[in-house]
């Protein structure tokens, strides 16, 4: 499985892409960042943001596109701008028919580090240990890239399953219609 790892973000956009499946040793293919001028215009830097996106779909050809789930947070400025940029990925991905997958930051840490409130440094620290790195990529959004990538990897195949499972339940359960009130019978003025 080949996929695509995108930390969205206006200025820093990380982008990573790894190769393997889950209990097997994993390999990087290419990691870096899609930057845009923060001056620049937000419809000119979303344009960077996909072209720089569309140039790693061409190069790496993923199968799938594991992106960063948005959450709030304090700054409604950063979130917008996160928020615009993972939109932008999702569009590149689902413009070619590419499956993608949205994970929460806890969720990668935990898949990565083994806790959901691990630090950044953890986090790099694991992704070169996974991967066989030197040393940790830079900056931290590309390997937070990479570990959406490993996270979406590992994750794939339990999803899978439970989605077939889910799918697999609800074709052998008939749909059931909903039962109107019994009608409610008063006591006064009847007799026996």
């Amino acid at each position: 499985m080949r996929v695509l790892g995108v930390d969205p973000g206006l200025t820093r956009c990380g982008v990573g892409v790894v190769e393997g499946v889950a209990g097997r040793p994993l390999t990087m293919l290419g990691v870096g960042v899609v930057r845009t001028p923060a001056d620049a215009d937000l419809g000119h830097r979303l344009v960077a943001v996909e072209q720089g996106l569309e140039q790693w779909l061409d190069e790496h050809r993923p199968e799938f596109v594991a992106v960063e789930r948005v959450f709030s947070q304090h700054n409604v400025r950063t979130v917008m701008g996160t928020a615009q940029a993972s939109a932008v990925a999702i569009l590149c991905a689902s413009r070619r028919g590419i499956p993608v997958a949205l994970h929460t930051p806890s969720e990668v840490k935990a898949a990565v580090t083994g806790s959901g409130r691990a630090d950044k440094a953890q986090v790099g620290a694991m992704v070169t240990r996974l991967l066989r790195l030197d040393a940790p990529p830079r900056p931290a959004d590309a390997a937070d890239a990479l570990a959406l990538a490993i996270c979406h990897i590992w994750r794939a195949p339990a999803q899978n399953r439970l989605q077939q499972a889910v799918a697999a339940q609800a074709a052998r359960t008939p749909p059931t219609t909903p039962r109107a009130p019994a009608a409610r019978h008063a006591s006064k003025g009847r007799t026996a």
